[in-house]
């Protein structure tokens, strides 16, 4: 199993990356790097769990539409060209939301 984690991890990361490498370079302030690597480890960690039968399509389903989610919110925190700092503290609570569900429901 470690080789599916590995092949996935690394396929999240590099999907990841791409986006990072195609934002516009003038535009820091839109840039969620920390966000974009966090949430593809989140999507790792779900992936493997489905995989070793941790989860059940359900709950692989609900964690998939919770990731879901936060893209949307994120896509439309970069809308206007700017995340707030309000933004950022709303996405890095979703994300805390999420890694406790998979945590929960892995478990």
């Amino acid at each position: 199993m470690l080789n599916l984690k590995t092949l996935v991890f690394g396929a999240l990361i590099a999907a990841a990356s791409a986006g990072a490498m195609a934002r516009p370079m003038g535009h820091p302030v839109s840039a969620t790097p920390q966000v974009d690597a966090r949430q593809a480890r989140q999507e790792a960690r779900i992936e493997a769990a489905f995989h070793e039968g941790r989860l059940s399509r359900r709950e692989f389903r609900h964690l998939r539409r919770e990731q879901a989610d936060i893209r949307h919110f994120e896509a439309r925190a970069k809308a206007d060209g700017v995340v707030t700092r309000d933004e950022r503290r709303t996405l890095d609570e979703m994300l805390d939301r999420a890694s406790r569900n998979i945590r929960r429901a892995a478990a």
